[in-house]
C-alpha cells in the first residue's frame, strides 16, 4: 500500500540518539514537556504510575532502525497522538508490532472530527470510506488493545469499522496523575465568585465564540481562561461559579470539564462532551464528586493492571446425556481445563448421570462453571438447540479468547503450551483461526482422510461472534419453524447481527487439498506427501483429537436411535421427512426397525478394518478406502480405550 506523505508530517526531525533499552515505549507527535493538552497531560500520568522502564519517542524520531530493535526485543509500544508517523513505520508497525492505542479523537477524518468536516466541506464526512480512514482502521485493528476516551467515542467507531469489535479494549477516559487529583482537592476550597468560565481556544472543537455568546444571552459574566500556566488555570477556574462548555463536534472526554466538576463548578455541556453521560462523572445516575475522585485514582494503576496481565482463554462445551452415549466428556473437559482460565459447560437437561458427573469435577477445579439449561428435546425443532446451546455457552465466556469444544474432543496434553503461545502471538485482525483435526477411525491407529482436516475452536471473543445458521442457508420448514438448507450443523460460528460467517484464517492449502483428493483416489504418492504435510501441521500447531468415529459400533447406533439419533437430527434440521425404507438407511439393506445389534456390531467390524472413513451421502459399496497413520501419541487422557 502506497500512502500520500502529505497526510503525516513530522513536527520533529528523525531521531539520532540511537535506541535506549526499556520495558515499554511511548510513542506520540508531542509530549507534556512539548505542550500542555488532554491527551498529553494523560499520557504523562500513565507514563508515571508505572515502575517499569519507559521510553518516549516523538513520532517524528521514529526509524525503521528504531522499530526493528524494539521488535526484536518483542516490546510493546503505546501510542498517543500519532498522525505525524512516518507511514512506512505505521505500516510496519500494524503488521508486525505489539502494540496499544490510547485514542483521543476521531483521526479517520481528515479534520479529526466528523462535525467539523462537515462545517468545513458542507457534505458529511466519509473519510472512513477514503484511503487516510482506512490506514486509521487498520492501524486500530492491529493494536493488540485500544483504550478509548468515552463510550460514545468507542460506539462511533465500532459503527463505521465493525472489525474493531474484535479488537480487545476497554473506556479510559482523561488520566490524572495523583499530584494532580491533590491539587484540585486544595483548590476546590476557595471561594467561589459569581464569575463564570469559559475556555479561549482558537480550536474550532472548543466552541469559543458559541461559549462567550451563551454567557452574554443568559447574563453570566465570564472569565476566558486562556494564555496562561496550566496551574494559573486551575486557580482561577476554581474560583468560578462554574463552567460553560459547550462544543462544536464530538470533544471525547474534555480535561477542563472533569477539572471543573472536581472544583466543584456548575456545569453548563452540550451532547457533545461525549463523556457527561457516563457513570463515574454523570451527577444524574449518581456520580458525585467523590466518585469521580474515585474513578479517576483508580485509573493508571488500572491501565497497568490490563496491560500487564497474560491473555486469557475460556473453554466451552455443551453435554446432553454424555454418559449414556458414551462421549469422552470427563476427559474433554479435563483437557479443557488444562489450558483454559476458565471452561463453561452448559447442560442441556441429562438424566443419565452427566450433569452429577460435572459437579463432581466442579468440586475438584474451580475454574469450572456448570450449568443446567434443561431443553425438550422432543420438540420438532431439536436441531436447533445444540447451536443455540453453544451460543449461550459463549455468552458466559469472560477470557480473552474463546475454545470451543464438542464433548467428542480431546485436546492433547502437549498442545496446552501451543495454545497459551498461540493467544499470545495472534495473527491481528484475525476474528477465528482454523486448527487442525485428527479424525480416529476404530482406533488411534487410522485417522480418516475422506473428511476436511480442520475445525473451528480457537477464536476471540468478540460480542459479535455467536452460534447459529448462517443467513444464506437459513430456511423456513413446512409447519412454519426456522430450519436450515443442507451446508450446516446449525452451529456455525457467525455474526450475531448480520448472520454472516466468521471469517477465519487456516492452514489448509490448495496443495494439501490436491493432495488429499489424490490420496483419496488412492494414490500412495499423493498418500505420502499429504501424510508428510498432515504430520508437519500436527507437530507445529495444536490439534483436535475427535473421537466420533472412535468407537464406529457407538456412533451408528446413535444414527440409528429412536427419538434422539443423528438421522432424526439431520431429518429435522433440514425439514426432510425420511421413511424407514432400507432404501433410506445409509448403514444397512433394510430398515432401522430391523437392524439388531449384531447387524450393528458386525458392520462396524468391517468398516474398522475395511475403511479409513466413510462419508454417508451414499452407502459403502465394501470397497477398501486409504487412511492416515496419525505421527502424534494420542493424549494421556485416551490411552485406554473407551468403553
Amino acid at each position: 500500500m502506497s500512502l500520500d506523505k502529505d497526510l503525516f508530517s513530522s513536527p520533529f526531525s528523525k531521531f539520532n540518539g540511537g535506541f535506549v533499552d526499556a520495558d515499554v515505549y511511548f510513542v506520540a507527535d508531542y509530549f507534556a514537556e512539548d505542550l500542555i493538552g488532554g491527551a498529553e497531560l494523560t499520557l504523562e500520568a500513565i507514563i508515571g504510575a508505572t515502575k517499569q522502564r519507559v521510553q518516549k519517542y516523538r513520532c517524528g524520531q521514529v526509524s525503521m532502525e528504531l522499530l526493528h530493535e524494539i521488535h526484536k526485543r518483542n516490546k510493546t509500544i503505546i501510542f498517543g497522538n500519532w498522525v505525524s508517523l512516518n507511514p512506512e513505520c505505521l505500516q510496519f508497525v500494524a503488521r508486525n508490532m505489539k502494540y496499544e492505542v490510547v485514542e483521543c479523537d476521531y483521526k479517520f477524518c481528515k479534520y479529526r472530527s466528523p462535525e467539523k468536516h462537515l462545517a468545513s466541506e458542507r457534505i458529511e464526512c466519509d473519510c472512513h470510506t477514503k484511503l487516510y480512514g482506512q490506514v486509521v482502521f487498520a492501524f486500530l485493528l492491529g493494536a493488540e488493545k485500544i483504550w478509548w476516551m468515552s463510550d460514545k467515542q468507542r460506539d462511533r467507531h465500532e459503527a463505521l469499522f465493525r472489525g474493531l469489535i474484535d479488537v480487545p479494549n476497554e473506556v479510559l477516559s482523561s488520566v490524572f496523575d495523583q499530584d494532580t487529583l491533590d491539587n484540585l482537592k486544595e483548590l476546590s476550597k476557595n471561594p467561589k465568585t459569581d464569575q463564570w468560565a469559559i475556555l479561549k481556544s482558537d480550536s474550532w472543537i472548543k466552541g469559543t465564540d458559541l461559549n462567550r455568546q451563551y454567557c452574554i444571552d443568559n447574563g453570566l459574566p465570564f472569565v476566558e481562561l486562556g494564555n496562561m500556566s496550566y496551574d494559573d488555570l486551575l486557580k482561577t477556574l476554581s474560583t468560578c461559579k462554574g463552567l460553560v462548555y459547550l462544543p462544536l463536534g464530538g470533544d471525547t472526554c474534555p480535561r477542563l470539564v472533569i477539572e471543573a466538576k472536581l472544583l466543584g463548578c456548575e456545569l453548563v455541556l452540550n451532547e457533545h462532551v461525549e463523556h457527561k453521560n457516563e457513570v463515574w462523572f454523570d451527577a444524574a445516575q449518581g456520580a458525585d464528586i467523590e466518585t469521580t475522585f474515585s474513578y479517576l485514582e483508580q485509573a493508571p494503576e488500572h491501565f497497568w493492571e490490563s496491560h500487564n496481565k497474560h491473555k486469557t482463554i475460556s473453554g466451552y462445551t455443551t453435554t446432553y446425556n454424555c454418559l449414556k452415549q458414551s462421549y469422552p466428556i470427563e476427559e474433554c473437559v479435563r483437557s479443557l481445563l488444562g489450558f483454559c482460565d476458565e471452561v463453561i459447560v452448559v447442560d442441556g437437561g441429562s438424566t443419565d448421570g452427566t450433569i452429577e458427573k460435572l459437579h463432581e469435577l466442579q468440586k475438584e477445579f474451580e475454574q469450572l462453571v456448570v450449568t443446567n439449561k434443561p431443553r425438550n428435546w422432543t420438540d420438532p425443532g431439536f436441531s436447533l438447540f445444540d447451536g443455540q446451546q453453544k451460543a449461550f455457552a459463549r455468552s458466559q465466556c469472560t477470557g480473552d479468547f474463546c475454545w470451543q469444544s464438542d464433548c467428542d474432543e480431546v485436546v492433547h496434553e502437549d498442545d496446552y503450551a501451543k495454545i497459551r503461545n498461540l493467544i499470545e502471538h495472534f495473527p491481528k485482525g484475525v476474528p477465528m483461526v482454523s486448527l487442525p483435526v485428527i479424525e480416529y477411525w476404530g482406533s488411534h491407529d487410522k485417522v480418516r482422510l475422506d473428511v476436511t482436516p480442520w475445525k473451528w475452536r480457537l477464536s476471540r471473543n468478540s460480542p459479535r461472534i455467536t452460534h447459529g445458521v448462517p443467513k444464506a442457508l437459513q430456511s423456513i420448514a413446512r409447519d412454519g419453524r426456522p430450519c436450515a438448507k443442507e451446508g450446516t450443523d446449525g452451529c456455525d460460528l457467525i455474526d450475531i447481527e448480520t448472520a454472516e460467517p466468521i471469517q477465519h484464517i487456516g492452514f489448509y492449502t490448495d496443495r494439501a487439498h490436491a493432495l488429499r483428493m489424490g490420496a483419496l483416489e488412492g494414490n500412495k504418492k499423493a498418500i505420502e506427501g499429504y501424510e508428510q504435510w498432515f504430520s508437519e501441521i500436527v507437530h507445529n500447531l495444536p490439534s483436535v483429537h475427535h473421537y466420533s468415529w472412535f468407537d464406529i459400533e457407538r456412533k451408528i447406533k446413535l444414527y440409528g436411535q429412536q427419538g434422539y439419533g443423528w438421522s432424526k437430527h439431520w431429518n429435522d434440521l433440514y425439514d426432510k421427512t425420511i421413511d424407514d425404507t432400507s432404501e433410506n438407511n445409509m448403514f444397512f439393506d433394510k430398515p432401522w426397525s430391523e437392524v439388531k445389534d449384531e447387524d450393528i456390531k458386525e458392520l462396524a467390524q468391517k468398516l474398522a478394518t475395511q475403511t479409513g472413513g466413510h462419508i454417508w451421502h451414499k452407502k459403502w459399496d465394501g470397497h477398501q478406502t486409504p487412511h492416515l497413520v496419525s505421527s502424534v501419541k494420542p493424549p494421556k487422557l485416551m490411552t485406554k480405550e473407551i468403553k
